[in-house]
């Protein structure tokens, strides 16, 4: 159990400082809008040089007192020292580093890549920097069929439309939404493209013979739905197999072998959850046996 605390207390660091990293030295320096508290951070920066830690940590407080209850206890002590970590890479340990001065579209690229990488990290921990992160999650926990990547740029929309308004900068709002776009995609992918499978539907006349081979192949585990043929009504088995790309190959190859009349339909699958697969938490965490 420690070491899955270092562990991920690590990669919180890492994220805090890759998502800092995103925010100061590619977005706030080349003046490209970004999401939430931290572009309304960025704001205050650059009407009155406050710094944006700072001001991440000021104004979240409404916003963690009102998510507190639905999103734990736990979820709340990991964000609060996400936001401190934040504040202390932004305000002062990237302050003293170089910082991107190439093209503005550029930074809008990098900035959205390298942002994304670094809240998906932290989020994979089951902890954000607070702020929209905070009502996101929320959203996220009462509605969970709802990309959150999608929900992230949703709530972005308002602060990039806000800083185009306050700088009279039309172009900002472009760039910033493409930044922002990259970051939700990122996000996506990182958070549940490593969940992605594929899915493997074997229709055959010899179902456990088949779910043995995959077995003894690729070490996946298998289920046999019974059906019949439309066309002449006779009994078949449909294995159901759900794998990696590299490993739907080798089943691929096995029943070429195996049995070569067999009708195999392959699909890509978003997310996977349960033995073998990762789950992702989000919010409350589930009791402990």
């Amino acid at each position: 159990m420690t070491e899955n605390r270092l562990k991920n207390l690590a990669l919180e660091v890492l994220g805090c400082f890759v998502s800092a990293l995103g925010v100061y030295s590619f977005a706030v320096a080349a003046e490209v809008p970004v999401t939430g508290i931290a572009g309304i951070g960025a704001i205050l920066y650059h009407l009155f040089g406050l710094p944006i830690g700072l001001s991440n940590i000021l104004l979240n407080v409404p916003i963690v007192l009102f998510c507190f209850r639905l999103l734990g206890r736990d979820f709340f002590l990991r964000s609060v020292r996400c936001m401190v970590l934040f504040a202390f890479f932004t305000d002062f340990v990237l302050p003293a580093l170089p910082v991107y001065s190439g093209d503005r579209f550029l930074a809008a690229l990098c900035g959205g890549v390298v942002m994304g990488i670094g809240d998906a990290l932290i989020y994979m921990q089951n902890s954000s920097t607070g702020g929209v992160d905070f009502i996101t999650m929320a959203i996220k926990v009462k509605h969970p069929h709802l990309p959150f990547g999608n929900l992230t740029f949703g709530a972005a929309l308002a602060v990039i439309l806000a800083n185009g308004l306050v700088f009279r900068d039309v172009d900002a709002i472009i760039y910033g939404l493409i930044l922002n776009f990259l970051a939700s995609y990122i996000i996506n992918r990182m958070m549940f493209g490593f969940n992605s499978c594929m899915l493997a539907l074997i229709v055959t006349d010899d179902g456990p013979a088949v779910c043995e081979a995959i077995d003894r192949a690729v070490d996946r585990g298998s289920t046999i739905l019974k059906a019949y043929g439309g066309y002449k009504q006779d009994r078949r088995d449909v294995v159901l197999c759900a794998c990696s790309s590299k490993q739907l190959y080798e089943v691929e190859k096995l029943m070429r072998r195996l049995d070569p009349n067999s009708f195999m339909i392959m699909l890509q699958a978003n997310e996977v959850q349960g033995e073998g697969f990762r789950r992702l938490v989000l919010g409350k965490e589930q009791k402990h046996r």
